[in-house]
Parts: C-alpha cells; structure tokens; sequence
C-alpha cells in the first residue's frame, strides 16, 4: 500500500511541477482580450484593479509569478487593495485568453 501512496505522491509532484510549464502564455494575443475584457477594471482602476503600466501597483504582483497571477485571474482573487471577479467577470474566455491577457498587462508594466 504504500508504494501505492509513494507513486500516487510522486506523481502528484512530477504533475503539478510539469503543469505550470504546461501553459504558455502568448502577450500578444492578450492584447485583444484585455481591450475587449480588461480594460474595463485594468485602465481605470476599479475595484481596486492594478491599471495597465502602473510599475509600482504591478512590482509585487509580478514578483508571485505568472503562474500565480494567472490562477488567482481564472479562480477570483480578494486582495488588501480589492478583488478581481472570476476570469474578470467574463465566464466565456478560457483559461489560455486570461493567461494570454494577463502576460499582455504584465509585459506592459514592467
């Protein structure tokens, strides 16, 4: 049995460690679903939303990593300065586009 578990766990591992290589996000593509989706909140600041280019609100996002950043996109995120709705709110967009649109914000506020 516990070979079982030790593979199980092993495998776990091998999984959540290949997993966020797995997802390639592409910044040029997300331009289009951040003017179509994003901007909404990400331009002016609602709810407390890092606007696109603000170096200092986005240093520490990016700091978490890609990865992080995206998750916290796909599933909701409440945070000290405000929340960001489940995939911004827009249930249609997949988790590659919300990826997509946050490598565009993030490579635009570096």
């Amino acid at each position: 049995m516990s070979r079982i578990l030790s593979a199980a766990l092993c495998s776990l591992v091998v999984f959540a460690a290949g997993s966020s290589d797995a997802f390639a996000a592409n910044a040029a593509a997300g331009k289009s679903v951040y003017d179509a989706s994003c901007a909404t909140c990400h331009k002016t600041g609602l709810m407390g939303a890092p606007k696109l280019g603000d170096k200092a609100a986005w240093a520490p996002r990016i700091k978490q990593g890609l990865p992080v950043l995206v998750a916290h996109s796909i599933k909701g995120f409440q945070g000290k300065a405000g929340m960001m709705p489940p995939k911004g709110g827009n249930a249609k967009l997949t988790d590659q586009q919300i990826g997509d649109s946050v490598a565009y914000m993030v490579s635009g506020s570096k």
